[in-house]
């Protein structure tokens, strides 16, 4: 157990049966009044943000949660097989517990977070930045950088990134896993 106030970002709580990550906090002090922790809670399974406000010294049941690396290898039916880099155990992980799935090539490395007391896994993230090698893409034309219009190109994991038109196709770019954006290009 810890008490409201002891809430901070990446705090794992349980609460109405569920799991819920910190990922944001603002400690308030009105003038009239106790004080009070204003919290931005996301629910690890389906991912919805909620508002909630704690008093001062509220115990709330926490969770202790683990991050360890792992390797990803291969695709089989809806599931994603990972490796533990440590002791090379290969785990299934349903593909819709992994953040940014799209953009993952074989040998990629994700942070998997599990919770502690019960083994189970609760999510694997992408870093935030990735770099991939465009496939398809129809041709830039010279002199076609003054503007910020954006054409579709496949990646080499199969899915569609937003790029600029002087993008062509063999070129290495950064994406942002999160929500698919491109980043910029990458010099080989």
């Amino acid at each position: 157990m810890i008490n409201a106030q002891d809430i901070k970002i990446g705090t794992c709580i349980r609460m109405d049966n569920s799991l819920y990550f910190c990922i944001d906090f603002l400690h308030v002090k009105p003038g009239k009044g106790n004080t009070f922790m204003r919290t931005k809670l996301k629910n690890v399974v389906d991912g919805r943000v909620l508002e909630r406000r704690f008093n001062i010294g509220e115990k709330l049941e926490d969770v202790r949660v683990e991050r360890r690396p792992y390797q990803f290898l291969y695709t089989e039916g809806t599931d994603d097989i990972f490796m533990n880099n440590e002791t090379f155990e290969q785990i299934p992980i349903a593909k819709d517990l992994v953040t940014g799935s799209e953009f993952m090539k074989e040998g990629d490395t994700v942070e998997v977070v599990s919770d502690a007391s019960t083994d189970t896994i609760l999510f694997a993230e992408m870093p935030i930045k990735t770099v991939l090698k465009i496939t398809y893409t129809e041709p830039g034309i010279k002199g076609d950088t003054a503007t910020n219009t954006l054409k579709p190109a496949t990646v080499e994991t199969g899915a569609t990134v937003r790029v600029p038109l002087f993008i062509n196709e063999g070129e290495l770019i950064e994406v942002d896993t999160r929500d698919g954006s491109y980043v910029g290009r990458v010099k080989a």
